[in-house]
């Protein structure tokens, strides 16, 4: 079904309410590799069982995490075969820590959609507030669908700022394990081309890749650790673009560059696979401090 400008432009979905528990929040952390040393104080930050410390990035799957169907890419003016979709980036800012329990009310609306002729670059923006009305994050995601493009519509910008030209900062390793993407899928993303091999061979990939938002949060949490002594309520806004896939099993290298505005300032970063000749899987990362 082509994509209806008119209707999907500026429409706004019906409030969602959702609620979280720390169980959650620490099968989240656990999704992301935290505990690998079960001894190590400040990744048990992460797995307390009353108040565990929230990664920002919790915020880009709370609505979700509960769900065990496969999601639905079905909007007003948008219905696209769940199969032609891939998460194109994320983001979320925080004006304070999330708290490790609570309810949120979520209000999303689509903001653009660019015609790249041969896909569809769909971008959404989320907030999120408590029952009160106090705002808990606000989330931005674009998704990329392969084979929605050519219906008339603005092809949005051509180019994105790439890393800084010298030697970064700081190189960071995170590890994936091989069943990294079955445990992260019941964090609410039950898209069968993290788990189901005939699924991945139909989209076009050898095998199961991870999820998009695991590496996300898993960069996110090897930023925090390092730059931040593993505490969450230093950082005020983190996002990313996914600029190819993750294997389970792999470990993928983090390189970092200080942003060059003054003491404050934030970090850059890109994310890729050493094993399979540096292929870049993140890319414009920023990392701010708050």
């Amino acid at each position: 079904m082509p994509i209806n400008l008119d209707e999907a432009i500026g429409a706004e979905l019906d409030p969602v309410e959702f609620s979280w528990t720390s169980s959650d929040i620490q099968l989240y952390h656990l999704g992301l590799g935290a505990g690998r040393d079960p001894m190590d104080r400040r990744e048990l930050r992460y797995l307390t069982d009353d108040t565990p410390q929230v990664l920002p990035t919790f915020g880009n799957v709370a609505q979700s995490f509960h769900d065990t169907e496969p999601p639905a890419v079905k909007f007003p003016g948008i219905d696209i075969e769940l199969s032609k979709v891939l998460h194109a980036s994320e983001a979320v800012t925080v004006p304070g820590p999330i708290p490790a329990a609570g309810t949120g009310i979520a209000v999303t609306r689509f903001t653009e959609i660019w015609d790249k002729g041969k896909a569809a670059v769909i971008w959404s923006e989320t907030t999120v507030r408590n029952p009160e009305g106090a705002l808990l994050w606000t989330q931005k995601r674009s998704i990329f669908a392969r084979g929605e493009g050519g219906f008339g519509g603005d092809r949005g910008p051509s180019g994105s700022a790439g890393a800084p030209d010298r030697v970064p900062d700081i190189e960071l390793s995170v590890e994936t394990s091989p069943q990294q993407a079955l445990l992260y899928r019941m964090c609410g993303d039950r898209n069968p081309l993290h788990s189901d091999p005939d699924f991945a061979a139909a989209a076009g990939f050898p095998r199961p890749i991870l999820h998009g938002l695991c590496t996300y949060g898993m960069t996110c949490k090897a930023l925090v650790d390092a730059l931040l002594d593993g505490d969450v309520s230093g950082l005020k806004s983190y996002g990313a673009r996914m600029a190819g896939v993750v294997f389970p099993g792999e470990t993928l290298r983090v390189s970092v560059w200080k942003d060059d505005q003054g003491t404050d300032a934030g970090y850059t970063a890109v994310v890729t696979a050493p094993e399979r000749d540096n292929a870049v899987a993140l890319a414009g990362v920023e990392f701010v401090p708050g």
